[in-house]
């Protein structure tokens, strides 16, 4: 199973990055989840310092592109196997950057890649 780090976790059930949390756990998958504010979504706790250390297979993002900005190298550094821009959150710079870090830049939505079982 694949370990996602969802970037823009909220305790909101009414967002889609609290959503995309209980698929991924539903589907079995690892999840850290970051965001502004601390709290739990099922098992896991969103995080509000970033570390530098978590090792992922992918970056889900559920912030806009202006909120992505100071997370980009951060992202990148990582070094994930692909980043999910999803819906709201493309930025044509960033998924450049991505690609030229030899990061695969997905343009989909999480929750229908798991729905489809194409995740």
């Amino acid at each position: 199973m694949k370990r996602t780090l969802v970037v823009g976790a909220s305790t909101n059930p009414d967002r889609y990055a609290y959503r995309a949390i209980h698929a991924l756990r539903q589907a079995g998958h690892e999840v850290v989840a970051f965001g502004q504010r601390p709290g739990t979504v099922l098992d896991v706790p969103i995080e509000t310092v970033w570390n530098d250390q978590w090792d992922v297979d992918t970056v889900t993002l559920y912030v806009g592109p202006n909120n992505s900005i100071p997370l980009r190298d951060k992202i990148i550094a990582l070094k994930p196997e692909r980043v999910i821009f999803n819906p709201g959150t493309e930025d044509a710079e960033f998924i450049q950057q991505v690609r030229a870090a030899g990061i695969e830049a997905e343009i989909a939505c999480t929750l229908v890649l798991l729905s489809l079982g194409a995740y």
